[in-house]
């Protein structure tokens, strides 16, 4: 099912979205006054108060800031309730935004926080298989599906024992398919560093995979 934001500007309320309520409006255009604006314009209107430009900065990231949480916890309920927790944290720290890096990046930097602090006072759920939505079936066998589904079940509850940083950086280089650049901008880390942790954590992977410990 296709994920949508309800988002509703601060002001006398607090923001809100329903990552699983479809609202026609903001499905087809979040506004169209702001819908061209490059990043740093959009930031400036969204820090001026006006109205719906943050209602584009949603729509364009909301995709991904859900699937990064989706790939920690593994399940779409928790998946849903922390893409709106980074939202509403961006939303309350746009200030803090010096445009140093991408406005994509910075939201994933929330991300992984908000993802990394969640897992580690709650242990991660997996979907039962006939609800993991992200399996792609349509050239699969119900068999070839079955198998799919368990192994990716597999993998993420090895990666949901694997220490902090190494459980970051693995999920942003092996699912979101960051370079390590990247990952070293989101994560606030050299690029030695990265692949230091995802050498490791690929290691330790194979190891728990393998049934033996780290």
């Amino acid at each position: 099912m296709a994920q949508a934001i309800t988002w509703t500007p601060a002001g006398t309320r607090q923001p809100e979205w329903d990552l699983n309520v479809v609202r026609p409006e903001a499905a087809a255009a979040a506004d169209s006054s702001f819908s061209d604006l490059g990043e740093a314009a959009l930031v400036a209107a969204c820090l001026g108060g006006q109205n719906g430009a943050f209602d584009v900065i949603v729509e364009r990231h909301r995709r991904a800031v859900y699937q990064l949480c989706y790939r920690f916890v593994g399940n779409h309920e928790d998946a849903s309730d922390l893409s709106q927790e980074v939202f509403l944290r961006a939303y309350r720290g746009l200030r803090n935004f010096r445009g140093r890096s991408s406005l994509g990046t910075w939201l994933y930097r929330i991300g992984v926080n908000v993802c990394l602090n969640r897992v580690s006072v709650k242990k991660p759920q997996s979907e039962p298989i006939e609800a993991q939505q992200h399996v792609d079936t349509r050239t699969e066998s119900p068999s070839e599906q079955l198998m799919s589904a368990e192994r990716a079940a597999r993998v993420r509850a090895a990666i949901a024992k694997l220490p902090r940083k190494q459980r970051a950086v693995l999920i942003l280089r092996m699912y979101q398919e960051m370079s390590h650049q990247e990952i070293a901008k989101v994560v606030g880390s050299s690029v030695g560093a990265v692949k230091a942790n995802v050498f490791h954590a690929l290691q330790n992977l194979k190891k728990l995979l393998a049934g033996e410990n780290v």
